[in-house]
């Protein structure tokens, strides 16, 4: 009997590598034939390599396991892991989170790309974690939002009194706003028949948004603006968080990192693709303006918002 148990112990010794394996849930609300989604894959990928497979990760893409608040939830109470969320979405616990997206607070991708490896982020995401146990570790580019209308828009004069649709928060009503437009709460879902039926005159979102839900069909014009260079970051829930190693913390951080630069190298490469078909085509006129006199209207108002100092600082990156 005694050899017996020895052996019984030995038997579940050796099984343990094998039931250690963890299995690590990552929510977005992103469809799943997206580069957002393939890049949650790459992650989830490379995660369960680089552990040898301590970790496998399993991602939910398209709201299967909720909406962004759900998913911070989950993220709260440990039944979600991992996650992309949008930094608009956090500036609601931790404002300078949303810095990122105020408008033409970047000048180009280049600028942006400066920001994740600054000590600005450093700070931001610090402040977040200190204020919700949440890890922020990478920033992904998302799409640079432009300008689409019936009427041509070259200057911000252009602008004036023509009512826009925005998201309704109020981020989105500080460009339009700023250059004498007439911003408009519209659901997304609702976006092309107020188009059609000129509820609106115009929208702003990213080209390949425009092309996607084929707001060409029902606008004359897309003016390059980039007034907003939309982003997603990669969470991690504190429950998770905390119980890593910090050799762990560091290879999770490397890795969405990674995957940052080059699923967002990728997204800028189909946004130009689309720039150049519409370019060679009839659907519609790409019309690229002068950003600096929007930009000149639009900055006070950002630095109302975020105040002059982070907003200085972060435009400053461009140097």
């Amino acid at each position: 009997m005694k050899y017996i148990a020895t052996l019984t112990a030995a038997l579940a010794l050796a099984a343990t590598p094998a039931m250690a394996q963890e299995t690590l849930k990552f929510a977005h609300v992103y469809e799943a034939n997206t580069l957002y989604n393939e890049a949650a894959e790459w992650i989830a990928e490379q995660i369960e390599e680089r552990t040898d497979g301590k970790y496998n990760v399993d991602v939910f893409p398209s709201s299967q396991l909720g909406n962004e608040e759900t998913i911070t939830e989950g993220l709260q109470i440990g039944s979600i892991q991992m996650a992309y969320t949008g930094p608009t979405f956090l500036g609601q616990f931790y404002k300078p989170m949303a810095i990122s997206e105020a408008p033409f607070i970047w000048k180009s991708y280049d600028h942006w790309k400066k920001y994740q490896d600054s000590d600005i982020f450093d700070e931001v995401t610090q402040g977040y974690f200190d204020k919700t146990g949440n890890k922020v570790t990478s920033i992904l580019y998302f799409g640079s939002r432009q300008t689409s209308s019936q009427e041509k828009i070259e200057t911000p004069e252009d602008m004036k009194g023509m009512k826009i649709r925005v998201a309704n928060a109020p981020l989105w009503k500080i460009f339009p706003t700023a250059v004498g437009a007439n911003p408009t709460p519209i659901s997304f879902a609702e976006v092309y028949l107020a188009l059609q039926q000129g509820v609106v005159e115009g929208q702003e979102n990213p080209i390949t948004i425009i092309e996607s839900n084929k707001f060409y069909e029902v606008q004359n014009y897309v003016a390059r603006t980039s007034h907003i260079t939309s982003s997603v970051v990669s969470v991690f829930g504190g429950p998770l968080w905390n119980r890593l190693t910090t050799e762990e913390q560091e290879l999770f951080t490397d890795i969405t990192r990674e995957a940052s630069a080059m699923f967002s190298d990728k997204i800028v490469a189909r946004e130009e693709e689309l720039f150049e078909k519409f370019r060679n085509g009839d659907d519609v006129e790409i019309v690229d303006v002068d950003r600096a006199p929007f930009a000149e209207l639009v900055i006070p108002a950002v630095k109302a918002e975020w105040g002059e100092d982070l907003v200085d600082r972060v435009t400053a990156l461009a140097d």
